[in-house]
C-alpha cells in the first residue's frame, strides 16, 4: 500500500461496531451546536421483506427515543410490490423516483433514486442505508454520521463490516463482496492507488455534506458508489474521505447473473473515469479482519511479461543458423 494510503487508513477508519462504542450525547451535543438537519434515505425496490423493520428500527432509535434524524425518507424505485405501502405504514415518508424531477424524466437503476433523494430531502447531512439490510444495524446511522459530526474536513464517509455469504445452510463468513473483491478492488487498486485503504467502496451504507453530494455527478446504475468515491476524492482530496467499521452486514445476496450485470456497471463507471487518472499501479490491497479491526495485506501484481520471442537475439540467431 501506498505510504499516502496507509496513512489514511490509519488515520481516517474508526470504529462503530455497536452502539456501546458510540457517544451518542456527544453526537447529539455536535449536531445542535453546527445547527445541522440530518436525513436518513432508504432507496428500495421490491423490498417489500425487509423495508418495514428497518424503518421501524430507525424510527424507534434515533427520531422517537434519541432526536438524531429529522427526516428518514424511503425512495421507492419502480417496485412492483408493497414496498412503499410497507414502508409508509412503519412510519418513514415515501416518494416515488417518478414523481421527484418530474421534468428531468426517470432512469433505471438505483443511482437514479440516490441522486432524486437530494432534491426530496432536506437535511445538510444524508445518510444512505440499503433498504435490504437485515439483523440489528441501529448503530450505522450514529456510526456513519461521527466523522462528519466531529470534523469539518470530512465531507464523505463509507461503512466497511464483515460480509457473510450464505450458500444453502452454509455460512462463509468473508466470502460476501464478490464483486468488490474481483472487479472494484483491483481497479480502484490499479488506477487510483490512494484509495488502496478503502475496504468497502461498493457498500451501500454511507453518509455525506450535502454541500459536497451536490457537487458531484450520480451515476444511474449500480456504478453510483464506486463513481462517488472517485468523484469526490477529486473534488476534496484524500483527508476529505473517512471510513467506519461497522462490524458485520447481512443483506439479501444476489445471484450470479445479477452480479455479472452489477460488475459490468462498475466497470462502465470506472472506464469513464479513467481517462483522467494517474498511471496504474502494481500493487492491489485486500482485508482480513483479526476479530479487532481490519488488517490490510498488500501484493504485487504488476504486469510482468516477456518480450516476443523474435526479438530475443539468441531465438533469431538460432533460426538464422
Amino acid at each position: 500500500m501506498r505510504p499516502d494510503a496507509r496513512a489514511w487508513f490509519a488515520d481516517r477508519t474508526t470504529t462503530a461496531t455497536s452502539l456501546d462504542r458510540i457517544d451518542v450525547a456527544a453526537l447529539l451535543h455536535a449536531k445542535h451546536r453546527g445547527g445541522h438537519r440530518i436525513s436518513v434515505v432508504l432507496p428500495a425496490r421490491n423490498e417489500e421483506a425487509t423495508v418495514g423493520r428497518l424503518v421501524a428500527d430507525l424510527r424507534a432509535h434515533w427520531m422517537r427515543r434519541t432526536p438524531l434524524v429529522d427526516e428518514l425518507v424511503v425512495v421507492d424505485s419502480d417496485s412492483t410490490d408493497a414496498t412503499a405501502a410497507v414502508a409508509r405504514a412503519a412510519g418513514a415518508s415515501v416518494v416515488a423516483t417518478t414523481d421527484v424531477l418530474p421534468a428531468h424524466g426517470t432512469r433505471r437503476g438505483k443511482g437514479e433514486a440516490l441522486w432524486k433523494s437530494l432534491a426530496a430531502t432536506t437535511g445538510d447531512l444524508v445518510v444512505f442505508l440499503d433498504a435490504d439490510l437485515l439483523g440489528d444495524v441501529a448503530h450505522y446511522v450514529p456510526g456513519l454520521l461521527g466523522p462528519l459530526l466531529t470534523d469539518p474536513q470530512v465531507d464523505y464517509v463509507k461503512g466497511c463490516y464483515t460480509r457473510p455469504l450464505q450458500v444453502g445452510d452454509v455460512v462463509l463468513p468473508a466470502g460476501g463482496g464478490r464483486v468488490t473483491e474481483l472487479t472494484a478492488r483491483p481497479l480502484l487498486n490499479a488506477l487510483w492507488p490512494e484509495l488502496a485503504g478503502v475496504v468497502q467502496p461498493l457498500g451501500g451504507e454511507y453518509a455525506g455534506r450535502r454541500t459536497a453530494l451536490e457537487q458531484v455527478p450520480f451515476v444511474a446504475s449500480y456504478g453510483v458508489e464506486v463513481g462517488l468515491l472517485v468523484d469526490l476524492l477529486r473534488l476534496g482530496g484524500l483527508a476529505s474521505l473517512a471510513q467506519v467499521d461497522l462490524g458485520e452486514r447481512r443483506h439479501t445476496s444476489q445471484g450470479v447473473e445479477a452480479l455479472g450485470e452489477m460488475a459490468g456497471q462498475v466497470v462502465a463507471t470506472v472506464l469513464a473515469r479513467a481517462a483522467s487518472a494517474p498511471d496504474a499501479s502494481g500493487l492491489l490491497t485486500r482485508f482480513r479482519h483479526d476479530g479487532a479491526g481490519f488488517v490490510p495485506r498488500t501484493s504485487s501484481v504488476a504486469v510482468d511479461e516477456r518480450p516476443p520471442m523474435g526479438t530475443v537475439p539468441e531465438y533469431r540467431a538460432r533460426l538464422a543458423g
